[in-house]
């Protein structure tokens, strides 16, 4: 996977299921857990306190999982583990649309446009059904050939990485690494297809095709890091923001707020009182469905709550009343209102644009949206990606 550090996180982890993910689980006989969100609302899935990064790569990869969530009264200590799960989301999302990106385009290939013209009667198209043995077998007999396939996409780019005096060795490693996790995460029936025709006119094309649009998405991965940045970066503000709150409360003045942030004793203290008071800052990972989802695909939403201890009962009659009591603004005006001296506003602005114009560059469309709920103070922090 691009991007994880560790072989296992410890991160208690609430992932919402899509319909598939559900019945799966069912049948499994696995207990479903009712939740309910930060956002207010109750929904079933599972929940992970420690796993492997690729467990929950694959989860999302068959699309069993459309929301992940966490929910802490400090990020700080987790920072590493958080930011990782960030990346692998967002290139978990790069993975799906190249897949279906390419699928759609090997379809509308002159080689599959030829063949269903010769053969009517057994046309490949999107609706394809084909037996999974009889699959699995046919790719088996040809690994070579598909070895062959991947070779002649990767070795461009290989010489390409090789030669970036620009990056780290690591670096460079990495950008190996997820150029094959790109075409590794192709479904089984493109390679099909790409080694039923590997003889016939036009071949070159398709793969040309793979390589043109693998040099793209490579591109786009770029923003992963930013992406990690950024959520760290909103969740240590809120953090920070309820840690001096609680300090304030509780020490009633007697110490400097600010000394929570640095003195370790008192900083323990605080965060055991906002546990307890569940008093949490809350991040979701949103995403949108593959290719039955119509109008959902390619999308990814990450939320930030801030929520005090009276935030689902205040939520829910706010949301009982006119829009108009909610005041929406972009995260730049946000960040802007900070009062002065508080931490790390610079920084935020910084990644910020930094993530915006990494967005435009590689055409994905970025949109960042903050809510706050004025009766109750609760801030609401949402970036939307279209990949």
């Amino acid at each position: 996977m691009g991007g994880e550090k560790k072989s296992v996180f410890n991160l208690p982890l609430k992932l919402i299921l899509t319909e598939a993910g559900y019945t799966f689980f069912i049948r499994k006989n696995k207990k479903l857990l009712r939740f309910r969100l930060a956002d207010n609302l109750d929904e079933y899935g599972i929940s992970l306190e420690d796993f492997t990064p690729g467990t929950i790569q694959r989860l999302l990869l068959i699309d069993y999982v459309s929301k992940i969530e966490i929910s802490r009264p400090e990020f700080l200590s987790a920072r590493q583990e958080v930011m990782d799960l960030s990346k692998l989301i967002v290139y978990t999302m790069l993975y799906r649309q190249y897949d279906q990106h390419i699928f759609s385009q090997v379809l509308a290939s002159d080689v599959i446009k030829k063949w269903n013209r010769l053969n009517p009667a057994s046309i490949i198209d999107a609706k394809t059904k084909i037996n999974e043995t009889f699959l699995q077998n046919v790719l088996k007999k040809n690994q070579e050939a598909i070895l062959d396939a991947k070779r002649d996409i990767l070795e461009p780019l290989y010489n390409y990485i090789s030669k970036n005096t620009s990056l780290l060795p690591e670096e460079k490693n990495m950008q190996l690494l997820l150029s094959e996790k790109f075409l590794t995460n192709l479904r089984p029936f493109t390679w099909f297809i790409i080694t039923k025709f590997k003889d016939a006119d036009g071949y070159d094309v398709i793969l040309r095709t793979l390589r043109t649009s693998l040099t793209e998405y490579m591109d786009k991965a770029k923003i992963a890091e930013y992406v990690s940045l950024m959520v760290m970066e909103l969740a240590i503000n809120a953090e920070n923001t309820n840690l001096k709150r609680a300090a304030n409360a509780m020490y009633k003045g007697t110490v400097d707020p600010n000394s929570v942030l640095y003195d370790p004793t008192i900083r323990k203290k605080v965060i055991a009182e906002l546990e307890k008071r569940r008093e949490l800052v809350s991040i979701a990972w949103k995403l949108g469905g593959n290719s039955s989802s119509i109008g959902t695909q390619g999308k990814l939403q990450i939320t930030l709550y801030n929520q005090d201890s009276e935030y689902n009962e205040t939520k829910e009659s706010i949301d009982n009343k006119k829009s108009a009591d909610l005041k929406k603004k972009s995260l730049i005006d946000f960040y802007k209102e900070i009062p002065e001296g508080q931490e790390d506003v610079d920084l935020g602005l910084y990644y910020l644009s930094y993530l915006s114009e990494a967005c435009e560059k590689v055409n994905i469309k970025f949109e960042s949206l903050v809510n706050q709920f004025k009766d109750n103070d609760v801030t609401v922090i949402t970036l939307s990606f279209i990949f």
